[in-house]
């Protein structure tokens, strides 16, 4: 059995979100054991030669490299799937975007719909693109997969689409990065980012569906507050600009905390961690996220979790958050006064969070979604 899958996501520098999402199924794919499966092979599509970190080539494992890559699920990956034998029994594409025309049974990834729902944070092309583009995806998809029940149900609604054609599978959470040989404290990263030794951290694109304004606001009202106990807290916002960023780098002089706000890009992963590990609190006050999966990453590294109690969010942090609506600057700052002025309160979600973690894995995701694969590929 050939199973076809587009690789492009996963063949990235820098993943972040559906990215890595496309590169931990291809390493977790690459990885079974198929001395108990009947012959698998793999064949990832890709538009541009693939990257080292990508898995080798094998008997089980091949790349196909497709050009152009202008309009490349248009024209150029349906033509090689109309021309090119053999054929794979099913194509996997890890993205909305599926090929546009395909002898070949399709199963899609749609992580969520949130240019349905906030249509007016997207730029003009970038819609066009989702929605229609994911329309006809979904509606030739033999499965759609999807990461939360949340997501799924918006899928159902938004495309009019049968709940059985759509599989909610959880992603998993990658492995703690270790920190030796090379040792990096806090000390070096308060000197070199000028930041205080108390902070709450964000972590997320510069986009207006990560409610990053309100945070500054609710922000503000925390360090203001006569009640607020730790007289020296930074905001410190880990992430790359996205789009429809500019209030967000206003937000800290209209709210009067420029000083105390620091926008940090270009992170690397063990700076990272030391910031994760070494905040009083993580804060994801979104507007809406197909998954959430920082709220998990923060979980792991002992930091202390207050989200948003809309959209997928309760289903990753479980009990082991704080919620907050999010569309309410003062339960925000509320709840955030209350986690960095209560030890015991942070060792309760600290301890919870272990426990949360526990339910998500890669491997455990890519074992649903090769089933979903090999169902497709036998019925069609």
């Amino acid at each position: 059995m050939i199973i076809g899958i587009d690789g492009n996501e996963a063949n990235v520098q820098k993943r972040v979100g559906i990215s890595e999402y496309a590169f931990q199924l291809l390493w977790q794919f690459f990885s079974f054991d198929f001395a108990q499966e009947e012959k698998i092979k793999f064949v990832i599509y890709l538009k541009d030669k693939p990257l080292a970190s990508l898995p080798k080539e094998n008997e089980n494992w091949q790349y196909r490299v497709l050009k152009p890559g202008k309009l490349w699920t248009q024209w150029r990956l349906p033509l090689d799937l109309y021309f090119h034998k053999p054929r794979p029994y099913v194509f996997f594409s890890m993205t909305h975007y599926a090929p546009r025309f395909s002898p070949v049974p399709t199963v899609v990834s749609v992580m969520d719909v949130s240019y349905v729902r906030y249509s007016e944070m997207f730029n003009a092309h970038d819609l066009y693109q989702l929605q229609n583009w994911t329309a006809y995806s979904v509606q030739k998809a033999k499965k759609v997969l999807t990461i939360s029940n949340s997501s799924r149900d918006d899928i159902i609604k938004a495309y009019k689409t049968p709940a059985e054609k759509v599989v909610t599978i959880y992603p998993g959470i990658k492995k703690i990065l270790s920190l030796e040989p090379r040792v990096f404290g806090m000390n070096q990263l308060k000197t070199k980012y000028h930041i205080s030794d108390t902070y709450i951290l964000f972590v997320g694109t510069l986009q207006p569906r990560k409610n990053i304004v309100r945070l500054i606001e609710a922000f503000s009202q925390v360090i203001k507050s006569s009640s607020n106990q730790v007289k020296s807290l930074d905001l410190v916002i880990i992430g790359r600009k996205g789009w429809q960023y500019e209030e967000i780098l206003t937000a800290p002089r209209k709210f009067g905390v420029t000083e105390r706000v620091r926008f940090l890009e270009n992170i690397d992963d063990e700076e990272l961690e030391i910031f994760y590990r070494h905040a009083l609190c993580y804060v994801l006050p979104s507007l809406y996220e197909g998954f959430g999966l920082p709220v998990l990453e923060a979980m792991q590294r002992d930091c202390p979790v207050i989200t948003s109690n809309v959209s997928s969010l309760p289903e990753a942090g479980g009990d082991a958050a704080l919620y907050v609506d999010p569309e309410n600057a003062a339960d925000i700052a509320e709840k955030i006064t209350a986690v960095i002025s209560d030890e015991k309160l942070r060792e309760t979600l600290i301890a919870k969070g272990k426990k949360q973690v526990q339910k998500f894995s890669w491997e455990k995701a890519a074992q649903e979604a090769f089933e979903v694969l090999k169902e497709v590929a036998k019925n069609s």
